[in-house]
């Protein structure tokens, strides 16, 4: 029999890999990042500056233009997501078949490459020949240069962002409606509820915890975009900067600009911009989910 010193010791032991991989590629790169944001000049010779690249970036208007940017993008994509993938997993659970069809279809684009499907959307996009356009103006409605007009980045992106987080919230709330346990609903058929009382009534309480989880990760991932934005305007942030993103500021000072500092200083607000959002996010899931 092993002692209580002796089983800490062997937990300590499993847990140590762990710890060293979740200390050397998260822990430090954070207190780096913070380091780095109060020195100067290149990456190889850094010296200590201070909050000048603090105050640089809050004089920076292409700063502002990207939270901005972000924040928008992050408070229309998300909740816009979680309503189409909620509604689309109701439907596939509650009226289709072959269930497994259906997720797998739309599981697809998560496994798929963002660039690979940026490129695609690149050309559906298109303000010439693009087959959104053709759709729009076969329906006699106004058909904008979803690429090239300024005004119109942002939307592009939000409706990009929306279609590519389907997959994974589809297939987290399909796992979530399967494990509600079916004798709510059949006493719910016995007392005549009907299908609009049952989904708001069993359903949507039950799902609560699992919206409160994908409403985490998709602001996250929200507040973290970059990929969608290189992909659909081919390296650049949209006409004159007009889709220009939090991280997408942060890439551009550090690898084109060449201002590390200034990346991370940008990169430690950010940082506290999600957590604080998601702190706020939390408490309002929970003070729902206790209602």
């Amino acid at each position: 029999m092993f002692t209580n010193e002796a089983k800490s010791k062997r937990a300590w032991l499993f847990l140590a890999p762990t710890i060293i991989f979740v200390t050397g590629f998260s822990i430090f790169p954070i207190l780096r990042a913070f380091v780095m944001s109060f020195q100067g000049g290149p990456l190889i010779a850094l010296d200590w500056t201070g909050f000048s690249n603090y105050q640089y970036i809050f004089k920076d208007p292409e700063f502002w233009t990207a939270i901005k940017n972000t924040i928008i993008y992050a408070l229309v994509s998300v909740p816009v997501a979680l309503a189409i993938s909620i509604m689309l997993a109701w439907l596939i659970f509650s009226k289709a078949k072959r269930k497994s069809f259906f997720e797998t279809t739309f599981f697809m684009p998560y496994v798929t490459s963002t660039i690979a499907i940026g490129i695609v959307f690149r050309y559906i996009f298109n303000g010439d020949y693009g087959l959104l356009n053709f759709v729009l103006k076969a329906l006699h409605l106004p058909a904008p240069n979803w690429i090239d007009d300024p005004s119109m980045s942002l939307t592009t992106i939000i409706i990009f962002g929306v279609w590519t987080s389907l997959a994974f919230n589809i297939v987290i709330l399909m796992g979530a409606l399967r494990n509600i346990d079916p004798n709510y609903y059949t006493i719910a058929d016995m007392y005549g509820a009907s299908g609009t009382e049952k989904f708001w009534r069993i359903t949507m309480p039950q799902l609560i915890p699992t919206i409160a989880f994908l409403l985490t990760m998709n602001i996250i991932a929200a507040f973290k975009v970059y990929t969608s934005v290189y992909a659909l305007f081919n390296g650049q942030a949209g006409v004159g900067n007009s889709a220009t993103t939090a991280v997408f500021y942060i890439y551009n000072k550090f690898q084109i600009v060449g201002t590390p500092g200034v990346a991370m200083a940008a990169t430690v607000v950010l940082f506290l911009i999600i957590l604080f959002i998601t702190f706020l996010q939390r408490k309002m899931m929970k003070k729902i989910g206790g209602q």
